[in-house]
């Protein structure tokens, strides 16, 4: 990332594991909440783990849609997933925002998740939307203007080392080194990732 990241639609509309790459360091924030992203999953359609890889069906149209548009869906029907649509309208491709570091709202995101512990707040995409109150309701709208935004990374910081290794908590094409974290962080969602595979983020 050289110079000041501008999150745009170009931004999204490209290739998904680069904006996954890309995405570490930058901010979600919504409803008096927000965090840095410290880790995130790129999925695409020619790979079998990607709810895109059936094809566009009522449930998989959002990932077909424009890129920088939230792609959210219920986990084992209990957990919302916050998702960044990438690519063109032909691809059905999606960065997961698996992980945050808590900046602001901190009294709200405790509320939410009844807990304390800094650490573990945002240290899960399940949890990460419980802090920031991403529902369902949220499928669908901008990413750039909507009520879930994602920003450029705060000003003065640089771009963050990441270690890259396999996919979590999938059955399938879990080869794939498309999960991406900020190398040292304790805000990652478990398990650690190994401190193998680092790159930077551009």
């Amino acid at each position: 990332m050289a110079g000041r990241v501008v999150i745009d639609e170009a931004f999204f509309a490209r290739g998904v594991v680069q904006v996954a790459r890309e995405l570490i360091g930058c901010v979600v924030r919504h409803d008096g909440a927000a965090g840095r992203i410290v880790e995130t999953e790129a999925y695409h359609h020619d790979e079998p783990a990607s709810h895109s890889f059936v094809g566009r069906t009522a449930r998989t149209a959002t990932l077909f849609g424009p890129p920088g548009i939230a792609y959210v869906y219920r986990s084992y029907g209990i957990h919302a997933l916050l998702n960044a649509v990438c690519e063109d309208e032909a691809t059905g491709a999606a960065v997961l925002i698996r992980a945050l570091q808590p900046l602001d709202g901190l009294a709200a995101m405790r509320a939410r998740r009844g807990m304390q512990d800094v650490e573990a707040l945002c240290s899960g995409p399940g949890k990460l939307t419980q802090a920031l109150a991403v529902e369902l309701e949220h499928n669908g709208t901008s990413l750039l203007d909507g009520p879930v935004r994602i920003e450029p990374p705060p000003a003065g910081t640089s771009a963050p080392e990441l270690v890259a290794g396999p996919r979590i908590g999938i059955t399938k094409a879990t080869d794939l080194p498309w999960r991406f974290s900020q190398a040292g962080s304790r805000y990652v969602s478990r398990p650690w990732p190994a401190r193998t595979a680092r790159g930077r983020a551009a």
